[in-house]
């Protein structure tokens, strides 16, 4: 597939990379979820737990506007976390019922980026929405139904990997380097089925790695099939167009992994986690999809367009994929250093 689609790559590379790099500032995940959690530990009486990304030393210009039945019980508490600013609030009620009551968030239309929302109410029922600029508020009904919550995990895991740049360049790579369609499939099957794996049980609480090294790992992938396909590409032995599969399922292990850590910082309802967990899945593979679907279709329209590339052009997707690779990798192991 290299060699036939060698000519192709320059202007993918500027149609891909062009429109991700801007958006991401060279930081793969940087359109983190906030988080809104309203819990009421018993009747009348309310803890709220507000979670919302930072950018360096900054917090996100958010803030939560909950119903006006909602007293609050002295000053928030707060803390910092690794990317996050933490708030913790309690609240009491006079006897009123938050049915039918709206919860908002102020300064959301002005950012990209999605606010979980998560309501448990004392008497079992509980609620689920996510939030974003062009529905930045909720009403909270009497009862919540399986499909929200499956619309609301399926667009949550859709969202997260088409804005993880790092996921996409790694199956970029792959889609490069891997010989025919058949293998192709084959391999990115693989790497769906390895992270799925992981995802699933780093979610379910099996398994836990510190996500630091996680997401060093992770850049260490791609950073690898970066020279893979220089390898390939100079007649040199490669590993990945040997076996595939087996590099994309080591690696899609670690990358789910990466996943799990995406959504804990959420977290999963606890009335409904098999279908929740079960639909971010899903989402991440339709956006999986998207962008495969996606490169193809470009390339597929360039291969009819006569343009004749310098010898030398083929170089520069590796090296810009390798170039990133490399700054995230030092980025994230001095993170945890």
């Amino acid at each position: 597939m290299l060699g036939r689609l060698t000519r192709f790559w320059l202007p993918a590379v500027f149609l891909l990379l062009v429109g991700f790099i801007p958006a991401t500032e060279l930081h793969a995940h940087e359109i983190r979820p906030a988080l809104l959690d309203i819990a009421e530990q018993e009747p009348g009486w309310f803890e709220v737990t507000w979670k919302v990304p930072m950018r360096g030393d900054r917090v996100l210009a958010l803030s939560p506007v909950l119903p006006p039945s909602l007293i609050p019980l002295g000053p928030p508490a707060s803390h910092i976390v690794p990317g996050a600013h933490i708030q913790y609030s309690t609240y009491k009620t006079e006897g009123e019922s938050l049915v039918g009551e709206t919860v908002s968030i102020d300064g959301l239309t002005a950012l990209q980026i999605d606010v979980l929302l998560q309501i448990k109410l004392a008497d079992g029922r509980t609620h689920s929405a996510i939030l974003r600029p062009k529905s930045p508020s909720f009403e909270i009904p009497a009862h919540e139904t399986k499909g929200a919550v499956a619309w609301s995990y399926w667009r949550m895991g859709t969202t997260h990997i088409l804005g993880g740049i790092d996921h996409l360049l790694f199956v970029l790579a792959l889609m490069l380097i891997v010989p025919g369609y058949w293998m192709l499939f084959k391999t990115i099957t693989a790497f769906t089925v390895a992270h799925s794996i992981s995802l699933g049980l780093a979610a379910l609480g099996f398994v836990h790695v510190p996500p630091g090294p996680t997401e060093a790992v992770i850049a260490l992938s791609i950073l690898f099939l970066a020279v893979e396909v220089v390898h390939n590409r100079t007649g040199r032995f490669s590993l990945t167009e040997r076996a595939p599969w087996i590099v994309a399922f080591i690696f899609g292990l670690f990358h789910g992994l990466g996943f799990a850590g995406a959504l804990s910082e959420v977290g999963l309802p606890q009335h409904a986690i098999p279908l929740a967990l079960f639909m971010f899945n899903v989402g991440v593979e339709s956006g999986q999809i998207l962008f495969v679907g996606a490169v193809l279709a470009i390339m597929a329209v360039l291969r009819r367009a006569p343009i004749a590339w310098p010898a030398a052009a083929w170089r520069l997707m590796p090296y810009t994929i390798g170039s990133l690779a490399a700054f995230w990798t030092i980025q994230r192991v001095g993170s945890f250093l």
